[in-house]
C-alpha cells in the first residue's frame, strides 16, 4: 500500500471554507515522471477560479467544463510548486534525485500537498541555484503569463514604450521586471498604496489609477498590457503608438470579442488567449532570475494548514505580489 501525505483538498465549488486538510495516498513516479518534495506552492488566480467558479462573465460554462461540471475534477489545487525530486521514474533523464526545481502544472494543479508528480517533459525546470524555493515557487505562473504575452504575443523589443495596466498582482509585477530586461521604458498603474511596490519592481513612471487615467494618451505606447479585466481597444486604442498592441491578460469574453471585431488604425491590435505552461519558459525565468533581473515579490506566506486563509488574504484588495504557501518540511 501506499504511504500517505498530507495534503489540502476540496470537493465542492464556493469560498476558502472548502479547503480542508486531510491526509491522502502518496503519488508514485510514472516512467516518465519525478516526484518532488514540495516546499512551495502559491495562491494564483487559476486557484482562485477554480476552487470558487468566480469565472470573468461569459466564461462560466467553460470553467465547469475545465475544472468539473458538478464538483472538481481535480481535488488538490496548486498550479504551480517548487521543492526537491525525491524520486524519479524508470525513463527519466533530465532530473535526478536532490534537484531543486520548480513547476508548472496549472490546471493539473497538484502543490497542495507534500509530494507531487509532474511529467519531465512538462513544466519543470531546475530552480535558480541562488534563491530560496518559497521565492523561487513565484516564477512560474506570473512570469510565464507575462513572458508569453510580452514577448510571443507582442514582440516586445528594446526601446519599446510599455504600460502595464495592474503593476502590483502577480502577473504585472513580473511584467514591470520582465518589460524592463527586454530594455523596454515602462508604465505601470497600481492604487496609491501600491505605487512604492512597483516602483521599486523597476518602472520608470507609475501613475495612480484612483487620480489619473492613461487611456486618455495619445500615440503613446507600443505595448498595453492590462491585467486587471478592465481595458478595451475601445478605451484604450488611441493611446497605442501605430502598430501598437493591446494585450488583454485578464478579460471577460465580450471584452475580448470587443476588442477583436473594433475597428483599428495604424496596424494597431488587440490579443487576449492562454498563456500556455512550457518548460522552456521556465528556463527563461531563472536565468533572469539569476542575472538578477526578475525577482517574484512576495506579499506573504502561510503555512500549508492555513491555505484557506492564504486563499482569503489573496483576494483581499491590499495584495501585492504573491501569497505563497509554505510546505512543512519532515
Amino acid at each position: 500500500m501506499n504511504a500517505t501525505m498530507k495534503a489540502i483538498i476540496y470537493t465542492r465549488y464556493g469560498g476558502p471554507e472548502v479547503l480542508s486538510a486531510t491526509e491522502i495516498q502518496r503519488p508514485e513516479p510514472k516512467p516518465d515522471e519525478v516526484l518532488v518534495k514540495v516546499h512551495a506552492t502559491s495562491v494564483t488566480s487559476g486557484d482562485y477560479r477554480a476552487r470558487s467558479l468566480d469565472m470573468p462573465p461569459g466564461f462560466g460554462l467553460i470553467g465547469r467544463l475545465v475544472f468539473g461540471l458538478f464538483s472538481p475534477r481535480r481535488t488538490v489545487l496548486g498550479a504551480e510548486f517548487a521543492g526537491t525530486v525525491e524520486a524519479i521514474g524508470a525513463n527519466v533523464t533530465r532530473f535526478n534525485r536532490g534537484d531543486r526545481v520548480v513547476a508548472y502544472p496549472g490546471a493539473n494543479f497538484g502543490g497542495y500537498a507534500e509530494y507531487a508528480v509532474i511529467r519531465e517533459d512538462a513544466a519543470v525546470a531546475l530552480a535558480p541555484s541562488d534563491m530560496e524555493l518559497d521565492q523561487a515557487v513565484a516564477l512560474s505562473f506570473g512570469g510565464a503569463t507575462a513572458l508569453n504575452f510580452l514577448r510571443d504575443k507582442a514582440g516586445i523589443k528594446s526601446g519599446d514604450k510599455v504600460l502595464v495596466i495592474g503593476g502590483a498582482g502577480s502577473v504585472g509585477s513580473a511584467a514591470v521586471q520582465l518589460a524592463k530586461a527586454f530594455g523596454a521604458h515602462v508604465t505601470a498603474t497600481a492604487s496609491t498604496a501600491k505605487l512604492d511596490m512597483v516602483r521599486g519592481l523597476g518602472a520608470d513612471a507609475v501613475i495612480d489609477h484612483g487620480t489619473e487615467d492613461p487611456s486618455s494618451s495619445r500615440d503613446a505606447y507600443d505595448i498595453i498590457l492590462d491585467t486587471s479585466g478592465t481595458a478595451t481597444y475601445a478605451k484604450y486604442g488611441a493611446a497605442l503608438k501605430p502598430g501598437g498592441r493591446l494585450m488583454l491578460v485578464s478579460a471577460n469574453l465580450w471584452q475580448m470579442l470587443g476588442s477583436l471585431i473594433a475597428r483599428k488604425s495604424g496596424g494597431r491590435k488587440a490579443s487576449g488567449g492562454y498563456a500556455p505552461e512550457r518548460a522552456e519558459d521556465l528556463r527563461v525565468l531563472a536565468d533572469l532570475a539569476k542575472k538578477g533581473e526578475l525577482r517574484p515579490f512576495i506579499d506573504k506566506r502561510f503555512p500549508l494548514d492555513k491555505t484557506a486563509d492564504a486563499h482569503r488574504y489573496f483576494e483581499a484588495p491590499g495584495r501585492k505580489g504573491n501569497v505563497v504557501i509554505m510546505v512543512p518540511q519532515t
